[in-house]
């Protein structure tokens, strides 16, 4: 009896430890108790911005916020300014960047992303009256150029210096919005834009601004970002947005916002 039932309580054993240890290990991989701090441009519309009554709101907010429910992780929206984030990333001010944030080799030197979720272009937007010709980027030279700082375009043109001398001026600015503000009132002729805002920006002012089908540099993708510290954090969040996008989650997050299925599905 006692070789029969020896053998039986280790197979218990054993087949109630393997499922504990699944189950602790699928809690692990997807919960998070405490506060995450993202980083945010809160001046990129639609990704993340304000709304007229000052609420953070937009894309990225909305995929975040989904995230933060199914980890029971509290999300902290930190607005930065985007021409520091590596300093707001090494320093451990953010855990992460969450805002239409571009995989570029320049951005892996202090981060680590998650898969590209979208994909994304530099254009050339002008004023609706502007009766400039533009083809292509080297039909910028002569003119006042403008872009958001610590973009990608800002680097594609400080790595181009012929591109760049041929411009009679370039100058950047804090945010999108105070771009298209510049060009508004004429500071600049040209705004070499993330195509995404500057489409927003469109549908919000159609008589103000047009844009040039030019892209500008390379296509690019969004992606998150972590400190390069907090892998396990990028392995979780990675891992919830996955099954938000076969949940269709994802999906109507970006039906809601753009009217279409944006987010990349190769997850």
């Amino acid at each position: 009896m006692k070789k029969i039932f020896l053998p039986f309580l280790l197979m218990i054993f054993i087949v109630t430890g393997c499922g504990g240890e699944e189950k602790s290990e699928e809690v692990k991989s997807t919960r998070y108790s405490g506060k995450i701090n993202v980083g945010i441009d809160e001046d990129f519309a639609p990704m993340t911005f304000r709304d007229e009554s000052g609420e953070l709101v937009g894309f990225d907010i909305d995929l975040a916020k989904e995230v933060a429910d199914r980890m029971g992780a509290k999300f902290e929206f930190k607005p930065i300014d985007w021409d520091n984030k590596r300093e707001e990333i090494i320093s451990g001010n953010v855990d992460m960047i969450w805002s239409g944030c571009d995989i570029t080799d320049k951005n892996k030197e202090y981060m680590v992303f998650s898969k590209p979720y979208m994909d994304n272009r530099q254009v050339l937007m002008v004023k609706k009256n502007s009766d400039l010709n533009i083809n292509s980027e080297y039909d910028l030279e002569g003119k006042i150029v403008g872009t958001q700082a610590g973009t990608t375009s800002e680097h594609y043109v400080n790595d181009n210096e012929d591109l760049k001398s041929s411009f009679a001026a370039f100058k950047t600015y804090s945010n999108f919005k105070e771009g298209f503000a510049a060009l508004k009132r004429g500071e600049v002729e040209v705004l070499i834009v993330d195509e995404i805002a500057a489409r927003y920006e469109m549908t919000k002012h159609p008589d103000a601004f047009k844009i040039f089908e030019v892209t500008v540099g390379s296509f690019t993708e969004f992606g998150i970002g972590f400190s390069k510290d907090r892998v396990e954090l990028h392995d979780r969040i990675q891992r919830i947005f996955y099954d938000m996008i076969k949940d269709g989650t994802a999906r109507k997050i970006s039906e809601q916002w753009f009217g279409a299925d944006l987010i990349k599905s190769h997850w």
